[in-house]
């Protein structure tokens, strides 16, 4: 990684007709750039997604302070997912025990 002598940017890569030099947004270009290998990398993004915990609905937790969206019942199972950053609080993915139907809280 090279740095521009100018304004301390990084210096980045490019073809120049038969050549290969380094060049800056200010201005800068080091023509005497040696072994400069440009390579592209394609980064592909990953999709979350959780749906069931895949394990008995028996075992999970019960919590009553939960109102299903669709049928109105009180009582749902739930369970965690770190779904975001480290940093982030965990999902609280609630599954109401009448309906099944699942629910993410924020929270």
């Amino acid at each position: 990684m090279q740095f521009c002598p100018k304004c301390g940017s990084i210096l980045r890569p490019k073809q120049e007709k038969s050549k290969k030099v380094m060049y800056c947004s200010c201005g800068y270009v080091d023509r005497q750039a040696e072994a400069v290998t440009i390579k592209e990398s394609i980064k592909q993004e990953k999709g979350i997604e959780v749906v069931d915990p895949g394990i008995d609905d028996a075992r999970l937790p019960i919590t009553e302070d939960f109102e299903c969206p669709k049928c109105g019942h009180k009582k749902a199972r739930y369970w965690l997912v770190q779904t975001r950053a480290a940093d982030e609080p965990e999902t609280k993915f609630l599954k109401c025990d009448k309906c099944k139907n699942i629910v993410r809280d924020y929270n």
